[in-house]
């Protein structure tokens, strides 16, 4: 079953470590089974705080798209989209 992996800027600190994330996190994607759904597109905040911005991955599986999340390719990178904005980031598995 697919999975949706989804990360919600919600304030930049430091636009320079989200470059190099940028720039690390293609190597950390190759070879991977995700097909993006949207990254910072146009948005309309409903309800709650609004947000910079929205990324939705799609993912074969739930398992796929955890085991992307921890490897270290992509933790590498992760942390500088840690230094450079707040950001929340979850799992969803489809129906």
């Amino acid at each position: 079953m697919a999975a949706y992996m989804i990360f919600i800027r919600e304030t930049t600190l430091d636009q320079s470590e989200l470059e190099v994330y940028w720039e690390k996190v293609k190597g950390a994607l190759e070879g991977r089974p995700l097909k993006a759904l949207a990254a910072y597109g146009r948005h309309l905040t409903l309800e709650g705080s609004d947000v910079e911005g929205v990324v939705v991955a799609e993912f074969p599986t739930f398992e796929e798209a955890r085991d992307f999340y921890h490897s270290p390719a992509y933790q590498e990178a992760a942390q500088h989209r840690h230094r450079g904005a707040v950001y929340r980031g979850l799992i969803v598995e489809g129906v």
